[in-house]
């Protein structure tokens, strides 16, 4: 039966990603299927504890996020959580050893989120790498299977990669951020009179990013390429219209990319790895 327990919790933290993120659940569903399950559990996890600080508005988020980190390690040292989400995660950590650090990070950038509206440069960049640089850490500790060698020489553009989706996720929210949460992540920049010097600037910072990112994606082991290509793909098209969009409808509306256009850049990107173009 404990099977049936661990089966149904990873079946969890799929059906969050699956409701929570078309884009990223296309993307898992291209991975090699020994990694689809670590994968959705890591995102069930980081889901959740997101959940805390931006949409429990009517509760006392400093206490559930506390709870929660707490409650993640206990799941981790025992190695069984009757939360699901904890079940799943902790079975991924504790079979990919996935480092301590990388979670306190994860959490300390969440707390973040309760006690700072706006970000200096050094505030930015521990925000970033602890939001989203150590997801992808994360993850490719699952795609070398212990390979250290392997992981080491992948960390950097992972970080890359993880650094551009953050970026661009905040150039999109930028209007639900500030409206909803009184947020603007961006340094030095004024949400009231964002200008196009502005834009170009972040958009300069992401494209560098995104190139450095390309280069691990190359070579990450091939039954996980495929799958961050694609949400590659997906990020620098959206980037891309983000980039022809003015710096006012940035502010005043959320970008995105039609789900029409997600298939068909699924087939150009199954075609491209299928002749071996990445």
């Amino acid at each position: 039966m404990m099977e049936l327990y661990q089966k149904t919790c990873m079946e969890c933290s799929q059906l969050i990603t699956n409701n929570y993120s078309t884009s990223f659940s296309m993307g898992i569903r291209a991975f090699d299927k020994k990694f689809r399950a670590p994968i959705y559990a890591v995102y069930g996890f980081v889901r959740f504890a997101d959940e805390i600080v931006d949409t429990f508005h009517n509760h006392d988020k400093a206490t559930l996020l506390h709870d929660f980190w707490q409650e993640t390690y206990r799941a981790i040292d025992s190695g069984i959580s009757l939360n699901p989400v904890l079940q799943a995660f902790q079975e991924v950590v504790n079979e990919y050893q996935i480092e301590r650090e990388l979670i306190d990070a994860f959490m300390r950038s969440m707390e973040m989120d309760l006690h700072h509206q706006a970000y200096e440069d050094s505030l930015y960049k521990e925000y970033i790498y602890g939001s989203a640089e150590v997801v992808g850490l994360m993850c490719l500790r699952v795609f070398c299977e212990g390979d250290q060698e392997k992981y080491e020489t992948l960390k950097a553009p992972a970080r890359s990669l993880g650094s551009a989706f953050q970026k661009i996720n905040f150039l999109r929210d930028m209007k639900s951020d500030f409206d909803e949460r009184g947020r603007v992540y961006f340094p030095g920049v004024d949400y009231r009179s964002f200008t196009a010097e502005d834009k170009a600037r972040i958009e300069q910072d992401i494209k560098a990013d995104f190139d450095h990112a390309y280069t691990g994606i190359v070579r990450l082991p091939k039954g996980a390429r495929f799958g961050v290509y694609l949400a590659y793909v997906y990020y620098t098209k959206l980037f891309a219209k983000i980039r022809r969009t003015t710096a006012k409808k940035v502010t005043s509306e959320r970008i995105r990319v039609n789900d029409g256009r997600k298939i068909l850049l699924l087939f150009s990107s199954a075609l491209r790895n299928s002749l071996n173009l990445l």
